[in-house]
């Protein structure tokens, strides 16, 4: 015995679709090719399943951007904000302090470690990434931004304060933070599992089949500890949330 499937719209409950004789043993997959799914913008016309009369449906998706200007302005905010701190621009710290330079070396690595991981971010976008669709939700860009330059104007402020004083366990702490961060390389374009190495942080690929999230959390935390620096593990801790939401 054959079966009869209505398709509802979820939010508005009107009927969209009504297919007639349908299989009993027939899958949710199966269901959703006879139902038909969104049309790409090379498709044809007359190379699509339908007779004389075709219906189409509009929905108003807003203003779009595309993911390369996203990506780009989200990326690239953060580096230049990062920066004008590092260089104590002036109306930042006082007169006195305009254009000096600190004397605690973890001061530095850190700028080296923070401008490496976005400058990453940057080439990967321009050079790397293959993105399914050509636009996104032009709100997005105010969220994203809001975010990301607001975690690091807070966390850039007290790391290259003039008071700032370094890590309390010294050079251990640095070193083994570094180690962390060195599981995501700047500049890296490969797209393959890494290998394991005597590094035993990423010894964690044993476990793990596509632990880019994985390591990207544990490369902020390992700039949290080398900083320590209570700005930078809670944007670990909230950028960890936003990765499993």
């Amino acid at each position: 015995q054959r079966h009869y499937v209505e398709i509802l719209d979820a939010k508005t409950r009107e009927k969209l679709c009504f297919l007639d004789k349908v299989e009993p043993h027939t899958t949710t997959a199966e269901i959703k090719n006879l139902f038909g799914k969104s049309l790409k913008d090379e498709d044809v016309l007359q190379k699509l399943p339908m007779g004389t009369t075709a219906t189409r449906y509009f929905q108003d998706v807003g203003a779009q951007i595309s993911w390369v200007t996203l990506f780009l302005t989200e990326y690239g905010g953060p580096l230049f904000i990062y920066l004008l701190f590092y260089f104590r621009v002036p109306f930042i710290y006082g007169n006195k302090y305009d254009f000096t330079s600190s004397r605690h070396m973890v001061v530095h690595l850190s700028c080296i470690c923070h401008s490496l991981h976005y400058v990453k971010y940057l080439l990967e976008t321009l050079f790397v990434h293959c993105f399914s669709h050509g636009t996104v939700p032009l709100c997005n860009i105010f969220k994203n931004c809001t975010y990301s330059r607001g975690f690091t104007g807070w966390m850039a402020y007290y790391i290259n304060h003039p008071l700032y004083t370094p890590p309390t366990y010294g050079a251990q702490q640095v070193k083994l933070a570094l180690d962390i961060f060195d599981l995501w390389p700047a500049g890296s374009k490969t797209r393959k599992i890494p290998y394991l190495t005597k590094n035993p942080f990423t010894w964690l690929f044993l476990l793990v089949s596509c632990p880019n999230y994985t390591y990207q959390v544990g490369s902020w935390i390992g700039f949290a500890i080398m900083t320590q620096c209570l700005p930078v593990a809670l944007f670990s801790l909230v950028g960890f949330t936003q990765m499993t939401i």
